[in-house]
C-alpha cells in the first residue's frame, strides 16, 4: 500500500511536500521483510534497560502518555567504575554536553574530543563513548520519539540523520551557551509548572539549532522538485531501513538495484538513472558503500565471526564476503579486524 502510494506520488511530480514525507513515514512503518532471528547479537538498549543498568530500577513515569524525558549530570569520576559506554544502539535520543578529553565511536567513525563537545545520538546509530580523563563533567538529556509526537519530526534534522554530523567540538564561550540552555532545561524540569514539557521541547530545539548553526555554511539544498530526486530519496530510505544489523534487523535481504526497484515499483533503469543523476554514484556503489560501512562496524565492535558477519550482510558464502570486502578496502576482513 505504501509502495503504491509512493509510486503514485512520484508519477504526480509533486515537490518536497507533506505527502512525500508521509510516504517515507509509511515506508518506514510498513514491514519490508521478516528477518530471521540471529542469535548472539546484543539488543538495542531500551529506556527501561538504561535505567536498570544505571539505577537498578525504572521510574514510574513511562505510563504518562506524553513520552519520556529525563536529564542527568555526569557522575564524577570514581576509581573502579567504568569510564566508557558500551558500543551499542539505543532506542532513544540523547543530547550531551561533555567536558574532558574523550573518544567517540559513531558507526564506523572514531572522533577524538580534545576539550569539550556537544553530541547528538539517535536510535539509528550505535555508538560508544570513552572518557579518557580522570576528571570530567557534563550534562545530558534523554527522550523518546513519543515525547515529540505532533511536535515535529526529529529525523528531518541532520544531527539525527545517519549521514549527518553528530559531534561538535566547542569553544569555552559556546560551551557556556549550551550549559546555560541545559541549566534552564533542568530548572523547568524540576518545577511544578503545568506546561513545563512544552518549554523543555523548545529548549531541546534550541540546543539542536545551536548545533546546526555550527556547521559550515552551505547553499540551500534544492527541494525535491522532480521525480528522480524523489526516487533517490525513497531508495536511500529503504536502504537505511536495513541497518544497523541487530536482533531486529538480523540479516539484510535486499542488496541489488533490481530488488530496490521492485520495492519502489519502478524500472531498474529508471532507478539507476535517478540515483546517478542525484548522488553522482551508481546504485550499486551506494549499496556497496553502506554494506562496507556496516561490515567495518561489525568487525570492530562485535564478537561475531567473519562467517556470521558475511551471513548478516547477505552473503551466502564467507569467501564472497571476503572478496567483496577486499575489493572495496584493499584488505581482508580478518586483517581489518586486527588493525
Amino acid at each position: 500500500m505504501a509502495r503504491a502510494k509512493a509510486r503514485a506520488m512520484i508519477d504526480a511530480g509533486k515537490p518536497d511536500s507533506f505527502d512525500l514525507r508521509m510516504s517515507l513515514f509509511e515506508l518506514r512503518m510498513t514491514p519490508l521483510i521478516t528477518f530471521p532471528t540471529f542469535v548472539g547479537m546484543e539488543r538495542a538498549e531500551t529506556l527501561q534497560s538504561f535505567y536498570k543498568r544505571k539505577f537498578a530500577e525504572v521510574p514510574g513515569t513511562f505510563s504518562s502518555g506524553i513520552g519520556h524525558f529525563n536529564l542527568f549530570r555526569l557522575e564524577p569520576f570514581a576509581e573502579g567504575k567504568p569510564t566508557n559506554i558500551p558500543y551499542r544502539r539505543r532506542d532513544f535520543y540523547k543530547i550531551m554536553l561533555v567536558k574532558g578529553q574523550s573518544e567517540v565511536h559513531f558507526a564506523d567513525k572514531t572522533i577524538e574530543i580534545k576539550t569539550q563537545a556537544l553530541s547528538f545520538s539517535n536510535p539509528q546509530i550505535p555508538y560508544k563513548w570513552e572518557h579518557l580523563d580522570t576528571i570530567r563533567e557534563g550534562v545530558y538529556c534523554i527522550f523518546d520519539q513519543q515525547f515529540f509526537l505532533q511536535y515535529g519530526q526529529l529525523t528531518q534534522y541532520e544531527v539525527f540523520q545517519p549521514n549527518g554530523k553528530h559531534i561538535y567540538e566547542l569553544t569555552d564561550e559556546q560551551a557556556d551557551t549550551v550549559s546555560d540552555i541545559f541549566d534552564r532545561m533542568e530548572k523547568d524540569f524540576n518545577s511544578e509548572y503545568k506546561y513545563k514539557y512544552d518549554i523543555i521541547r523548545n529548549l531541546i530545539f534550541e540546543v539542536l539549532h545551536f548545533g546546526l548553526r555550527l556547521q559550515p555554511p552551505i547553499s540551500q539544498e534544492k527541494q525535491l522538485a522532480n521525480a528522480s530526486q524523489r526516487i533517490s530519496a525513497l531508495f536511500l530510505e529503504l536502504l537505511e531501513r536495513q541497518f544497523p544489523i541487530d536482533d531486529q534487523h538480523a540479516a539484510i535481504q535486499i542488496k541489488s538495484a533490481s530488488q530496490f526497484a521492485s520495492q519502489l515499483n519502478v524500472h531498474v533503469n529508471h532507478l539507476n538513472r535517478s540515483v546517478k543523476e542525484n548522488l553522482q554514484k551508481t546504485t550499486t556503489q551506494v549499496i556497496a558503500e553502506r554494506i562496507i560501512q556496516e561490515a567495518k562496524i561489525l568487525l570492530r565492535h562485535s564478537k561475531w565471526s567473519v562467517s556470521e558477519i558475511a551471513f548478516a550482510l547477505g552473503f551466502s558464502e564467507p569467501t564472497h564476503f571476503n572478496n567483496f570486502f577486499k575489493k572495496h578496502t584493499s584488505t581482508s576482513p580478518t586483517a581489518f579486524r586486527n588493525i
